[in-house]
């Protein structure tokens, strides 16, 4: 026994026996009849009254049945280059064996009587739309409390079908995609002026790394940008080096608000390695808080002080699925309207349920739902993801370890669905510390932007610094010297060996008066 097709059939039986009478305690329905004979009478008088209905009315946004049945007599007309006037509707409505449904010829003819132009009509039809999305409303809210009702519905079906209903009502008829050249034009030279006059060429959400935002120009709205790698080289880590270079960003004027789902890790493990990224002090040591005093005063200052106002939203729900993706991102979107969503990571969270067991099938509707999100959000969306073990056994053989587009790890899907789709390799973690010519390479991050819909390809070198949860491009660390600008580690060559040790020198913290540190101000616990 199917149980989801009998949940379906009492679905559709609850739906069917909605009637709006009732669900409006006895009121009559909103409607406009007397506006709907005016319409189609007009459409009937003159011939170009038609053109500037279509525009704004379909059938079945008049409330008389008959009323539709002449409207789509109508569109059939217009269809087939035919006039229209009263002849010629009577005519299809017997054509199409429905004349008599609608009260015969008498009631066609009736309907030029109650209007003597056209002059009016589209204000005429967009108070008979008002009334046909006031009817929508009350059905839909039918719908809704019936299933609300039923012991068997899904919570998080219901509350994302309710959301999808309403947003079809804007999306189909309160939404205008029309425009003349003009007004294009006039907001195109706006942009292209704006974009004259900025000091740099981001255009989108800015990554922080100067080489990648070259390539990219930022991530752009509505795009859907994937990014891959094996487990353990860096995804996670590069992912909220995004996210603090986003809500921090000292490209633009203001910082982007960043949601950040992650499916993997908890709030607070992500919150430590933000902590430790910002502060430049080394994760292991936040983790177990082991730390000194002048470390807790570099934690406080560089760290949570800094990362206390800003717009970074995290949410650690377990097996997300696209449901609370979509009813939770729409909610920030409104609330504090975020400029950038990152999910960590595809391959943990689950679909609809429709697909039966089919895990491909499952990531494909996926990756096409985030897709829909980024377009209906215009918003970038960076979905992480991980890729299958073909990388390790193809370097058997050929040694050729960096990733493809074919290595996307469950479904073909995705490759067609993003606009981009990067790989993060790290020679060192196929212990490659050194490349062709000898030069020691450990820690060296490639980016390769293997699919750019709307750019090129390359591959930008980056630096991972992972004690520290930190990237910085390869060309701040030409030496391999562990260290960015007011970092607490250094680099020390051995004498003997040729090898080199990691040292955590004193921070200039330390030498803080007790009094300046606190004139700082309390920490934000």
């Amino acid at each position: 026994m199917d149980l989801s097709n009998i949940n379906k059939d009492r679905k559709q039986k609850r739906r069917t026996a909605v009637d709006l009478g009732t669900m409006v305690y006895g009121k009559v329905p909103p409607q406009a009849r007397e506006l709907e004979d005016a319409i189609l009478g007009a459409i009937m008088l003159e011939k170009n009254a038609f053109d500037a209905v279509i525009e704004i009315l379909k059938p079945e946004c008049f409330y008389v049945d008959a009323n539709q049945r002449i409207f789509r007599a109508m569109q059939s007309l217009a269809n087939k280059s035919q006039p229209i006037d009263i002849l010629t509707v009577v005519e299809e409505l017997r054509s199409r064996e429905e004349l008599e449904m609608v009260g015969g010829p008498y009631y066609v003819t009736k309907m030029t009587n109650a209007v003597v132009s056209a002059a009016n009509i589209e204000s005429h039809a967009r108070i008979v739309l008002q009334k046909f999305i006031q009817r929508e409303l009350i059905r839909i809210s039918g719908e809704i409390i019936n299933d609300a009702f039923e012991d068997s519905t899904d919570v998080f079906e219901l509350l994302d079908d309710a959301e999808s209903k309403l947003f079809e009502i804007t999306n189909s008829h309160l939404r205008s995609t029309i425009q003349p050249i003009d007004s294009v034009l006039v907001q195109t030279i706006q942009r292209i002026e704006d974009l004259r006059h900025r000091n740099e060429d981001v255009t989108g959400v800015p990554s922080g790394f100067k080489m990648l935002d070259k390539v990219t120009y930022g991530w752009q709205n509505t795009d859907l940008i994937i990014l891959a790698a094996r487990p353990a080289v860096g995804k996670t880590a590069f992912a909220l080096n995004l996210a603090r270079n986003a809500v921090m960003s000292k490209v633009r004027e203001h910082p982007t608000p960043v949601a950040f789902f992650s499916l993997e890790m908890s709030a607070a493990q992500l919150v430590q390695r933000v902590l430790s990224a910002e502060s430049e002090i080394m994760l292991e040591k936040i983790a177990r808080g082991k730390m000194e005093d002048h470390e807790m005063k570099q934690l406080y200052t560089k760290g949570i002080q800094t990362l206390s106002q800003a717009p970074l939203f995290i949410d650690d729900t377990p097996a997300l699925n696209i449901f609370e993706l979509r009813a939770k991102c729409r909610k920030l979107k409104n609330k504090h309207n975020i400029g950038m969503i990152i999910i960590d990571y595809l391959q943990l969270m689950s679909g609809s349920g429709d697909s039966k067991g089919n895990r491909e099938q499952e990531i494909s509707s996926i990756s096409r739902n985030l897709k829909g999100l980024a377009k209906e959000l215009s918003v970038p969306i960076i979905a992480l993801s991980q890729l299958s073990r073909a990388v390790e056994q193809r370097g058997s053989k050929d040694g050729n370890r960096v990733p493809q587009l074919s290595d996307l790890r469950e479904s073909g899907a995705i490759e067609q669905d993003a606009d981009m789709v990067m790989f993060l390799y790290r020679p060192d973690y196929y212990d490659m510390n050194t490349n062709a010519e000898g030069e020691d390479q450990r820690g060296l991050t490639e980016v390769k932007i293997a699919k750019h819909r709307n750019g090129s390809l390359e591959t930008i070198k980056l630096k991972a610094l992972l004690h520290i949860q930190k990237f910085v491009s390869w060309e701040e660390d030409p030496y391999n010297i562990m260290s960015t600008p007011g970092s607490s580690w250094k680099r020390i060559d051995e004498e003997e060996g040729g090898g080199a040790k990691l040292f955590q020198v004193e921070s200039k913290m330390n030498k803080m008066k007790d009094d300046e540190f606190d004139d700082m101000g309390d920490a934000p616990f």
